[in-house]
């Protein structure tokens, strides 16, 4: 598909302001899969802009997610509708990038249009799932309750939401680098989709338990009150810090299925044929920068305290991206990076 100037615009200045991470990841893609893989990622930062605009109320929140959501079951988008939820949220929103990318809304519907129906099929299929996991969390956590700590309920919700929000993700790259990438032809895609949908759940375990303080200051616990009754803990009782002592043990759980989805995650991204290099790099920075973070967490001693801050230093992402970007995303020298922090992982 050939590229407007709009949509060149689209897929840089526009992407890069709402996400500076993603648009390194975005950068060095296969240029045959950037245009679509970009292009949902825009449409799933214009939902989640809508998601997390507090000053809407959850009810017209969640009808200008449905409505959005809609546009994509549909023949063609319905246009006054798009329009009903610009003149809906963009008065409420003070990020002027994210003000940006919601009036170019209908421009990302343009563009959506003049991708093949196969692509549109895909880009669909995800970015109705995501949304669905956006709806979730609303529902699951309402304006009524920010005054006080809900947690979801059992790990059946947890499975769900991080499959919704992430892990949906991984499935939906699979499908397109084995449509598009003819190095990518011989993976078996019933074989690598679930360890795709890994990749995904893994990194946003990592976002889930990083962000553990600050998501209890705003009356959400991501994690299952029935594993809190295992170490005789309620989503109260967290808020607390020091009840980390107690929590430590669930916590380390945690982090131990978060490094098995991000192992499988690895394995995923070292099935990429050598010659792959943008799609290797593109897989494999994500996943560093998730294990050396996770390894920070389990070192962490202040688990609870919402001052404690756990980040990898702009420096130390710079480096991942210079030593792999350097070697050629090489086996050996990213698989030793892996099993060095790995290793540290406590």
């Amino acid at each position: 598909m050939s590229l407007s100037s709009s949509d060149r615009a689209l897929l840089g200045d526009v992407l890069k302001r709402v996400s500076r991470s993603f648009y390194l990841t975005l950068r060095v893609l296969p240029q045959a899969v950037r245009s679509q893989i970009g292009l949902a990622y825009l449409f799933a930062r214009s939902a989640d802009t809508i998601a997390d605009t507090g000053e809407l109320d959850d009810v017209v929140r969640l009808q200008c997610l449905q409505q959005l959501k809609q546009q994509f079951g549909s023949e063609a988008p319905v246009w006054n509708l798009i329009e009903k939820i610009q003149e809906q949220v963009i008065p409420k929103l003070t990020n002027t990038d994210e003000r940006r990318l919601l009036e170019q809304l209908e421009q990302c519907f343009q563009m959506y249009l003049r991708l093949s129906r196969v692509d549109q099929f895909e880009i669909t299929q995800v970015v109705s799932v995501l949304i669905g996991g956006m709806e979730f969390d609303l529902q699951e956590f309402p304006k009524s309750h920010e005054h006080t700590v809900h947690a979801l309920a059992d790990v059946q919700d947890f499975e769900y939401y991080t499959y919704a929000v992430a892990g949906c993700v991984g499935e939906f790259w699979t499908k397109m680098m084995c449509a598009h990438l003819p190095g990518m032809k011989r993976w078996e895609e019933s074989t690598m989709s679930p360890l795709g949908i890994r990749y995904g759940k893994g990194l946003q375990m990592v976002n889930i338990l990083r962000d553990i303080p600050q998501d209890l200051k705003n009356g959400r616990c991501y994690i299952p009150e029935i594993l809190l009754k295992q170490v005789n803990l309620s989503p109260e009782q967290l808020l607390d810090p020091s009840a980390s002592r107690a929590f430590r043990p669930l916590f380390r759980q945690l982090i131990q299925e978060a490094r098995d989805h991000l192992d499988q995650g690895w394995q995923y991204t070292m099935a990429i044929p050598r010659f792959e290099v943008r799609l290797r790099l593109a897989c494999m920075w994500p996943l560093l920068i998730g294990i050396r973070t996770l390894q920070a967490l389990s070192m962490n001693q202040h688990l609870l305290d919402p001052n404690e801050s756990i980040k990898i230093a702009r420096r130390d992402i710079y480096g991942i991206v210079a030593m792999t970007g350097l070697t050629g995303g090489c086996t050996t020298v990213a698989t030793a990076y892996w099993g060095y922090w790995r290793k540290r992982i406590i």
